[in-house]
């Protein structure tokens, strides 16, 4: 009994140890970034559990999957025997998992699609022993992460105070559709580079704006329009000045938001180079997917069910965002109107992923995080965000992809 004891009080003392080191390893690490990790991985692990639970579920329903989604099934599984990887790509993802891999040399057809994010794979493939697949989840997962520790320090800038930063980044990870941010598609790329822009913007490095501004662009084709928002952060921090002398000021500040335009400019001379047509990606477009610029209020009134009911949500995104616009934060309202009516505008071919580029909208996380300073809101808020998008999540996963993506 006296050796058990003396066993149990050198274990309390060694726990004891250990979570003396733990809490000062914590209190080392700067307070967003605990923060962040830990939305992350929380993040991470209920989607995966969920996930595999409803699959498993799934897998006993007669007639699963639908016709229709049977070939993704059948390229899902030869990604990865692993259902927590493989239910990771789907339509949009399967296609930049071939880009990734097509060879450099020959003939190149495939413009469709912004090359920064396929390509990128490429490298961090190399370093994970060829495995593009895992590459491209690595790069959305750790972009996820850096948009986290992004958009937390642009909302300290904005909001005020760590609280709200911290609703925001929690909003952030249960707008309806954020579970895509863990997927093998551009939107948390395409996202981070967003936050880290607006946020360095606040910061004055206008040059640290520009590249990634620059790679912006290159992620996905309304990265060119965020110089507009962009140049309005610089009007403000500047009292709206005009003026010969104070438009050369900007200029001499501001110049490196070129960089966005030679961003896009980029990816078109790629696509002369490798395809003779400058135009080859608006092309691609137009005759692979049907994809022009046209009204989307017919929609509302004549067009199928799913899309109004997509558009009609789209409207939702525009009413939060109006309705919560303050005019310090004009840069954002513009910045979040842009990337709900350019898909808007884009027509039916493109709302079938209507939903998917919503999440690219970060400025009505901003306005939920202001309405939600009081306790009891931020709870219902939460708890309603987390539904819906459990729901949608369940609904992607069942192969009710067209839903979403």
């Amino acid at each position: 009994m006296h050796r058990w004891r003396s066993g149990a009080v050198a274990l309390a003392v060694r726990l004891d140890a250990v979570g003396r080191a733990g809490a000062r390893v914590a209190r080392r690490v700067p307070a967003p970034w605990a923060y962040v990790i830990g939305l992350f991985l929380g993040a991470k692990l209920l989607l995966t559990l969920l996930g595999l639970l409803v699959l498993h579920a799934w897998d006993g329903v007669p007639g699963a999957p639908p016709p229709d989604e049977a070939l993704m099934w059948a390229q899902q599984r030869e990604i990865s025997g692993h259902r927590w990887i493989s239910f990771w790509f789907a339509w949009d993802g399967l296609l930049y998992l071939r880009l990734s891999e097509l060879p450099l040399t020959g003939p190149w057809r495939d413009f469709g699609f912004p090359l920064l994010y396929p390509f990128l794979a490429r490298p961090v493939g190399a370093l994970l022993g060829g495995d593009n697949a895992l590459a491209l989840l690595v790069i959305s997962n750790v972009a996820f992460l850096l948009a986290l520790w992004y958009g937390y320090r642009l909302a300290e800038v904005l909001l005020g105070d760590a609280p709200a930063a911290r609703r925001f980044t929690r909003y952030l990870v249960l707008l309806p559709t954020a579970f895509l941010f863990q997927a093998a598609l551009t939107e948390s790329l395409f996202v981070c580079l967003a936050l880290a822009a607006f946020y360095h913007a606040e910061r004055r490095q206008w040059l640290l704006v520009g590249v990634l501004g620059y790679f912006l662009a290159m992620s996905r084709s309304v990265g060119l329009l965020v110089a507009l928002p962009l140049a309005l952060v610089l009007l403000r921090q500047h009292d709206w000045r005009l003026g010969p002398r104070a438009l050369l000021g900007y200029l001499r500040i501001g110049w490196p938001l070129l960089l966005l335009p030679a961003g896009w400019f980029t990816f078109m001379a790629f696509c002369r180079w490798r395809g003779g047509d400058w135009f080859a990606y608006q092309h691609a477009q137009q005759v692979g997917w049907g994809i022009e610029v046209q009204n989307p209020v017919p929609v509302l009134f004549a067009g199928e069910p799913r899309d109004a009911g997509r558009v009609l949500f789209a409207v939702a995104v525009l009413a939060v965002l109006v309705a919560g616009f303050r005019r310090r934060e004009l840069a954002y309202l513009v910045y979040g109107v842009l990337m709900v009516v350019v898909p808007l505008s884009m027509g039916p071919a493109v709302y079938r992923s209507l939903l998917r580029y919503l999440l690219a909208a970060f400025p009505v996380a901003l306005v939920l995080a202001r309405w939600a300073r009081h306790a009891g809101v931020d709870v219902w808020l939460t708890a309603t965000l987390a539904v819906v998008q459990g729901t949608l999540f369940v609904l992607w996963l069942t192969y009710w992809t067209h839903m979403i993506i």
